[in-house]
């Protein structure tokens, strides 16, 4: 089948999560000084704008693995499900990292929860990609096996800087933080080229196609 209806379902799924984030920050009491707990609230506005950048981050690119890869299956359909459901996660250790730092305790241990948590979406992600990518089953044939190689090996710099942003949240959970910021940041920097990519190998084979007719 196409990939039309994962599609939309996943762009829903991306959504609602995305909108969940900002329900964590809390409205200060009543009878406060307003502006004060407003600044004390900064664990919570830091929270929010990471897991912000990590799942916009994550719908750009699954949206362009989604250029690339243009039929699915039942195995590709769950891979995909399992990755939203982590996704729809993300709401929940956000909020236990923010209150980590509200309360200047255990933040070692909710930084590391919070990255262990994005190391499992980067491993669903670099299934799903190396799944589809086997032996060409999914992909668009106009990609070539070295881009597919080279997407694949692109998609693995996010569980491995998870997995070792994992390690140093348990001795140094802010710098796990920067980490986090540092790598979605350049996640979100358009690099790939996937439009020109598919064109210009849509017009070599169609090339190719005039040379073999004449």
């Amino acid at each position: 089948m196409d990939t039309t209806r994962l599609e939309a379902f996943s762009d829903g799924v991306f959504a609602i999560a995305i909108t969940l984030l900002v329900l964590e920050i809390k409205v200060p009491p009543p009878n406060t000084a307003l502006g004060a707990e407003l600044l004390q609230l900064w664990p919570s506005y830091l929270a929010y704008v990471v897991s912000f950048l990590v799942i916009g981050a994550i719908w750009i690119n699954h949206h362009a693995m989604f250029q690339h890869i243009v039929r699915v299956d039942g195995t590709l359909l769950l891979l995909n499900v399992l990755h939203l459901m982590l996704i729809a996660f993300l709401p929940f250790p956000t909020a236990v990292l923010a209150e980590a730092f509200h309360r200047a305790t255990d933040e070692p241990i909710a930084a590391a929860f919070y990255s262990g948590i994005l190391t499992v979406i980067g491993i669903f992600v670099t299934a799903m990609w190396r799944y589809a990518a086997h032996g060409h089953r999914l992909l668009d044939p106009r990609l070539t096996a070295k881009k597919a190689r080279q997407i694949g090996r692109q998609f693995l710099i996010g569980p491995i800087v998870y997995a070792i942003a994992t390690v140093v949240a348990l001795v140094a959970p802010w710098l796990a933080v920067l980490l986090f910021i540092f790598l979605n940041l350049f996640y979100l920097w358009p690099r790939w080229g996937h439009r020109s990519t598919l064109s210009h190998t849509g017009d070599s084979a169609m090339n190719s196609d005039r040379s073999e007719d004449e």
